[in-house]
Order: C-alpha cells, then structure tokens, then sequence
C-alpha cells in the first residue's frame, strides 16, 4: 500500500533538520518542544470544547431535544460564551482545605492526559513520540489520573468530595485491568506493543476482523472498561449529581473547575482514540482483498480524516451509552469488572494467544 502522497514523516524531518542547522542543539530541542506543546494545547482546547457541544447535541437528540440553539448558528457560540465565564468566573477559597494539593490536583489530572494524547498516531509521520513499547506507555500514563482524583477528593475537606474520590479511584483501579488485558489481546495478535507498527499492520485488514471472534471481544471490553475509567455514564458514581452534588470536584470553580471538566472530555477522546487505532486500524483507510478500485479511491481519502472519523464514531458510542442507559450502583460497578469482564479477557487472551500459535487469524 502506498500513502505517501500523506506522509509527514519528510515534512517532520525537514523542519527537525531546518532548526538543528541555524541553532545550537539545546535551542533546537527547546523550540521543538515549545512548537509542539502549543499545537497539543491548541488541540486540547478545541477538541475539548467541541465535545463539549457534540455531547449537547447528542443528549438533546436523544431525549428528543434541540439542545444549545440561541447562541449563535445552531448554539455554536454557547461553547464561546460559557468557557469565558468560566475563565472570568470567581476561584472560591476553600477554609479548611490543604491548598497546596487542592490547587496541584487538577493539573496532575491534565498533565496525565496531555502524556497519553502525546503517543496517539494522529497520521502516518504525525505524533509527538513513537515508543517502541506505546500500549504500556499509554496504559501507565494514564493510571496517573486518578491520583489528581483522589487528591481533589481528599484535600477538599469535604465528605462528598472523599466518597467521590473513593469511589472513582475503587472504578480506575479495577477497571484499568480491563482496559490493560484487552489491548494486550491485540499485543498478542499484532506482535508489537508499537502503535505505529500496530497502525502499519492493519493495511492489509483492521484488528478487529483479522482477529477474530477473540479481536470482537476485546474491543467490546475495552469500549466498557474504558467508558468507566473516564467516569462516564453509566459509570459515572463518582459525580453521582443526586447523591454526591459534582463528586470530587464539588468545591472546585472558576479556571479549576473548567480544567476538570475539560479533562473529562479529553479522557474520552483518548479512550475513543487508542480504540480507533489499537482495533480499527487508526489512521489506515479500509481495504477490501480483491477490491483495488475501491481501495485505490480509499487510500486518496487523508488519514488524519480516517482517523477523526473513527474516533468520533467512538466517542458517538460513549455518549450513547450515557444517555441510553441508567447510572449504576457501586456494587454493580466493581461486580460487573471482577465476576464478569476480568475473568472473560483472562480466557479471551487464551483463545488469542492459540490462534495466533496456530496461525488461523487472516
């Protein structure tokens, strides 16, 4: 397969190249680093607050709604409006809380997500790093999270603020099994923990079907332990409104407040994201064997759009799931993950790991 009329890699390396010949190496790196983390920030912000919009929308279709209408065409400067309140809006101190950790555990929730968006494959030549052990990168990075969680929820002072912090560190805990176990079924098939070297091994066919019944799975499993791990409906106890007020981040406001909210959405989109690219081949366009026309037409669409496009197919996926089904119980959270998912991936991996023994996927 041929996609280099859309490789970036050239581009990349010019530039690298163009900035190591008229600086010195400590200023190339620095620039570098600098270029890249306002492209990350400029992205954070705007896929954050379209979701933000998307997920209106979506709520207000499925509750047979029109949702944000009178701000601007079609509601789109409400986002506009509301982030600026929220920019402007008044950070409430909080008497009794220890300051320090109150004010560092947002950040510590954000600055995980930033480090696992930085691995994500966005197009052939287009991420910020490629390591050659990426699935335990992600999986590691984003296990940070919930230490801002439990931070946010402790040095509030609050007992709601505690059980929403318990109850979303008891979730992230158990449910990262989960996530970790279902991508290691797609290591097993793809043989690599690499994700460019996982995206170059779908060309020929996605994970999802050269897997087999093992690869379906899997990626059912990771939909739903990935929908919990970011705290979304029906998981979403540890922000349980009629019990808890907003859960961990009750006492939070202002730019604080915003930062929460914002990393709720970007957690999704990261889970959405390393499911497009794990199972659905990522930024690779879809194949059929024997079908070279149609291909040919495939391969002229860009991958960064392939990839947009599944991703928010699965972010689609995740807001149904919140406002399709009711919120669970905290027993029948961890039940669900320790009698029923865990036990499946446990076997699932098995079966995997003698198909690809056996040489039967395709």
């Amino acid at each position: 397969m041929d996609f280099s009329i859309y490789d970036l890699t050239s581009f990349d390396q010019g530039i690298d190249k163009c900035l190591y010949e008229n600086l010195t190496p400590f200023w190339a790196t620095v620039v570098e680093m600098t270029l890249i983390g306002l492209i990350f920030l400029i992205f954070y912000a705007l896929v954050a607050l379209f979701l933000i919009y998307a997920e209106r929308k979506v709520c207000a279709f499925m509750q047979n709604r029109v949702g944000p209408n009178r701000v601007g065409p079609y509601g789109i400067f409400q986002l506009i409006a509301d982030f600026i309140k929220l920019m402007l809006k008044e950070i409430i101190p909080i008497k009794n809380a220890d300051k320090f950790l109150f004010n560092l555990a947002p950040f510590i929730v954000v600055i995980a997500s930033f480090m696992a968006m930085a691995a994500i494959p966005f197009a052939k030549g287009l991420h910020a790093i490629d390591f050659d052990i990426g699935i335990l990168y992600v999986v590691a990075v984003s296990s940070m999270g919930v230490i801002g969680v439990l931070l946010a929820g402790w040095s509030s002072n609050n007992k709601y603020s505690l059980i929403g912090a318990m109850r979303s560190g008891a979730m992230i805990v158990s449910y990262e099994l989960s996530v970790g176990l279902s991508l290691l079924t797609v290591v097993i098939l793809a043989g690599t923990m690499q994700f460019s070297a996982i995206v170059e091994g779908q060309a020929n066919g996605w994970f999802i079907f050269k897997g087999h019944l093992p690869a379906v799975i899997a990626f059912i499993i990771y939909l739903i332990a990935g929908t919990a791990e970011a705290n979304r409906g029906p998981f979403d106890l540890a922000e349980a409104e009629s019990e808890l007020t907003a859960g961990y981040h009750t006492e939070y406001s202002g730019i604080k407040f915003a930062l929460f909210y914002m990393c709720e959405y970007m957690n999704m989109f990261i889970v959405a994201s390393i499911a497009a690219t794990v199972f659905l081949g990522g930024w690779m366009p879809l194949h059929i064997s024997g079908w070279e026309g149609f291909n040919h037409v495939m391969d002229f669409i860009p991958p960064f759009l392939w990839y947009l496009g599944k991703t928010f197919a699965l972010v689609w996926v995740i807001m149904w799931f919140k406002w399709t089904f009711p919120r669970l119980r905290i027993d029948q959270v961890l039940t669900l993950e320790w009698k029923y998912l865990l036990p499946i991936n446990l076997v699932n991996i098995l079966i995997m790991a003698f198909i690809v023994l056996m040489g039967w996927h395709f």
